[in-house]
């Protein structure tokens, strides 16, 4: 009868080591194992999602503080233009005493200034102009004989706009108009000017106050000229 076999201890330890030793690397080769492209490409695709978002969000809050100042800036140069509107309004002088009654344009040649004048004696609107720098208005009554949209110079050098006449010189019609521009487009004066007597005879207004008398002023309008 033959006998059975022999196990070798010595083997069996060595069989038993090398599975142990495959069982581990495989562990540490799932463990550092990189992820997936699929997985890679997921990430990338969130983060490109939400960059126009957060960009987006900035630019609307940065536009929006933008407009808030703008609004800011806005209100506070019409505060600024009132008050200073205001102050000049109060600054400004009343007419000259016996410059007639009832609605009426009053023209003061020694301050060089215009008062509209409603019937109840109001002050409509009060401005400095730019009358004579020759003795050739004198002072006294006188009424809107005509308007003349847009007209020209009496020796023909400039044009000059809202010309509401209420007397005749010795050369020409006078009465309040823009300040004249040059038939090469410049000014015979600039605004900081008006307050000077400048003019050949006319009273030269700028043009926004020109523009009120003209809509204020029908023709048959008294026009009182103090000295």
């Amino acid at each position: 009868m033959a006998s059975p076999p022999r196990v070798r201890l010595g083997r069996v330890a060595a069989l038993i080591g090398a599975v142990a030793l495959t069982a581990t690397v495989s562990a540490v080769s799932l463990v550092r194992e990189p992820a997936t492209s699929a997985t890679a490409g997921t990430g990338a695709a969130v983060v490109e999602t939400v960059a126009p978002v957060i960009t987006a969000a900035g630019e609307q809050a940065h536009t929006t503080r933008e407009l808030a100042l703008q609004t800011q800036r806005t209100k506070a140069l019409a505060e600024k233009k009132a008050k200073q509107q205001a102050a000049k309004a109060k600054a400004s002088p009343p007419p000259p005493a016996s410059s007639g009654e009832g609605r009426r344009i009053v023209f003061d040649q020694s301050d060089q200034r215009v008062w509209l004048i409603e019937a109840d004696g109001t002050v409509d609107r009060t401005y400095l102009v730019s009358g004579s720098r020759f003795d050739n208005l004198q002072p006294g009554s006188y009424a809107v004989q005509s308007r003349t949209r847009h007209a020209t110079s009496f020796d023909y050098t400039g044009t000059m706009e809202y010309f509401v006449q209420f007397t005749t010189g010795q050369n020409a019609p006078i009465g309040f108009h823009s300040i004249p521009v040059y038939n090469n487009g410049k000014p015979e004066q600039t605004i900081e000017q008006l307050g000077q007597a400048l003019s050949a005879g006319c009273i030269r207004q700028e043009k926004s106050d020109a523009k009120y008398l003209w809509d204020w002023a029908p023709d048959g309008t008294p026009v009182v000229v103090t000295a």
